[in-house]
């Protein structure tokens, strides 16, 4: 219940974090009760089985956002893609995340020589051109399923949330209240836990949003050069089947635009989460916000 109250609070403080909230639960909603919806659109046979319908049908009232090449539904289409989009998002944002505080937190707490190398580790992570190492990857790696799409790409973007949480845990490890924790004999871990990982957590949560906006843009970037996983249908495979098939010049424009509005108002939703977290947590920001 106080947690509750806590995040309402927080909510409350921050118009731009209730806006990114409500568009991203959405979203999910719709992620979540994908195979219902496409199991309604099919009227119990597939619609995003190849031939289900005839080729190319425009939009209409059958098919809201027509057909492709294969006669599949767009929109039956479009529903599943979300979902898979949200998932390789979340794949690759828990597992950054995960990696990027406990890194965080053994450099930032630790100090030392072990400060030292886990940030410099962490540094180079950061300035090497992680993209080109992806199509290298995925290049070279056959048959990879959606969950090591995730793990690759959570491979460089961990870092980011590392050297962001880092920072924080330096400027916390010497406040007075972890003092007194450690005069009381305190265990690091019990520290780490119960002192500095309760008031880290908007941090971490900006960490998880910008590890899975990555991610979901990476595999978009990867899908349409036509290296994304198989098997499998995201918004980064529709639009590059848009692309090579020349949807738009055959009036199947919703295949190329749909996508990109999804992945637009994705983008807007989990930067503005950001942003208001930002908000509600930075005073300097709030200021500024608030001017």
């Amino acid at each position: 219940m106080r947690l509750l109250t806590a995040v309402l609070r927080t909510i409350r403080h921050s118009r731009r974090l209730a806006v990114g909230l409500i568009i991203l639960g959405l979203m999910v909603l719709l992620a979540v009760f994908s195979p219902l919806i496409v199991h309604a659109i099919g009227g119990g046979s597939d619609p995003i089985e190849v031939a289900a319908y005839e080729k190319w049908l425009v939009p209409g009232p059958d098919h809201l956002l027509g057909t492709d090449q294969y006669g599949r539904d767009v929109f039956a289409m479009v529903v599943s893609a979300m979902s898979v989009s949200l998932q390789i998002g979340a794949i690759a944002g828990v597992i950054s995340t995960v990696a990027g505080v406990i890194v965080a937190f053994v450099a930032g707490y630790k100090g030392g020589w072990i400060d030292g190398v886990l940030s410099t580790f962490t540094g180079i992570l950061l300035v090497i051109p992680t993209f080109p190492l992806l199509i290298a990857l995925s290049a070279y790696a056959k048959n990879v399923s959606l969950f090591q799409v995730g793990v690759m790409i959570s491979i460089f973007s961990w870092p980011f949330a590392a050297k962001t949480i880092r920072s924080q845990v330096l400027s916390l490890r010497s406040r007075p209240y972890v003092d007194l924790a450690r005069v009381s004999k305190a265990r690091d871990l019990e520290i780490i836990v119960t002192e500095l990982l309760p008031n880290l957590l908007p941090f971490i949560g900006v960490g998880f949003a910008s590890s899975a906006l990555g991610a979901i843009f990476g595999l978009v970037g990867l899908e349409v050069i036509g290296l994304g996983p198989g098997g499998v249908i995201d918004l980064g495979q529709i639009i590059f089947n848009a692309i090579s098939t020349g949807a738009l010049t055959l009036g199947a424009w919703p295949m190329f635009v749909v996508p990109i509005v999804l992945l637009t108002l994705l983008f807007a939703a989990l930067n503005m989460i950001n942003i208001g977290l930002e908000e509600v947590y930075n005073p300097r920001l709030r200021g500024v916000a608030g001017e």
